[in-house]
């Protein structure tokens, strides 16, 4: 059995610039990896079937999990006549804004790269995760960059300063066709995506935490008050920045003090199931 950690991230500025004529939305995000992984473990069987088995039954076991398709889009391209078993340790929260299944899908192509000696490298290894899914190439590299495109142009950037993040999701599904569907882009606030990426070459953590920004709150929020209740929980136990990442509705605060940390995940564990504190990681790791 080979293992491959999925590691959650998080979005600390999401810009969304325009329509496509594909259908898609043009965005520009800094997203970055934290201290909070599934576990994924990859077995060879001898038929040709891929099974899925997963410690969270609410993670699909079908051709819609993401590893899933992984596993199956290289048995397709590269001819393979051996079967997998992928077992996910799920640990990231379910759609929750977070790429937990993208990870998996990206560790997914990693592992099976070595198990089924495709010799692929990690660029390569990303082109075929965008035809999964945005955030796909993104997992594969992990550490921290900016996304353009669908989120499929990767541009990799400084780890940004270490800080305590506290990841706060409520009992709620969030859909992300009906996010971008709702959002207004002629009257939404963009965050400052060069501010951002300035803050983080500076190592500044004030600078970063002044800068956080996600034009999908404006939709979410509006959606979802529980989303907003949790982010005005957050600041007021303390926390230096607070944002939804990604379509949510995950929200995060980043803080400097592990006394400050506890103290807020005490307050949110009061009305919110799935309260987490981690550290940010932020570097990449790189296939040998």
């Amino acid at each position: 059995m080979l293992y491959v950690k999925a590691p959650a991230k998080i979005n600390l500025t999401l810009d969304v610039l325009n329509k496509r004529p594909d259908g898609y939305h043009e965005v520009e995000m800094i997203m970055t990896t934290v201290d909070l992984a599934d576990r994924i473990g990859l077995e060879l069987r001898e038929d040709d079937a891929i099974h899925i088995y997963s410690s969270n039954n609410f993670v699909p076991n079908d051709h819609r999990n993401l590893a899933y398709q992984a596993a199956a889009i290289l048995k397709e391209r590269f001819k393979i006549q051996e079967g997998v078993n992928i077992t996910i340790d799920k640990q990231v929260p379910i759609a929750a804004g977070l790429a937990g299944g993208s990870s998996d899908a990206a560790a997914t192509l990693k592992g099976l790269n070595d198990l089924w000696n495709l010799q692929l490298t990690l660029d390569e290894i990303a082109e075929i995760g965008s035809e999964i899914g945005s955030d796909v190439p993104y997992c594969v590299y992990g550490g921290t960059a900016i996304a353009r495109g669908r989120g499929e142009k990767i541009e990799h950037i400084e780890a940004p300063p270490n800080c305590w993040v506290v990841l706060a999701k409520p009992s709620i599904g969030v859909s992300t066709g009906s996010v971008y569907g709702g959002l207004q882009l002629d009257s939404i606030e963009h965050p400052d995506t060069q501010r951002m990426r300035d803050a983080i070459a500076k190592g500044s953590y004030e600078e970063m935490c002044a800068s956080v920004g996600n034009v999908l709150e404006s939709v979410t929020l509006k959606l979802h008050p529980e989303v907003s209740s949790i982010k005005e929980q957050m600041k007021r136990f303390g926390a230096d920045a607070v944002l939804m990442s990604g379509s949510g509705p995950t929200v995060f605060g980043l803080v400097s003090n592990e006394t400050r940390t506890t103290r807020i995940v005490n307050g949110l564990r009061g009305f919110c199931d799935e309260v987490y504190a981690i550290r940010m990681l932020g570097e990449r790791e790189l296939l040998d």
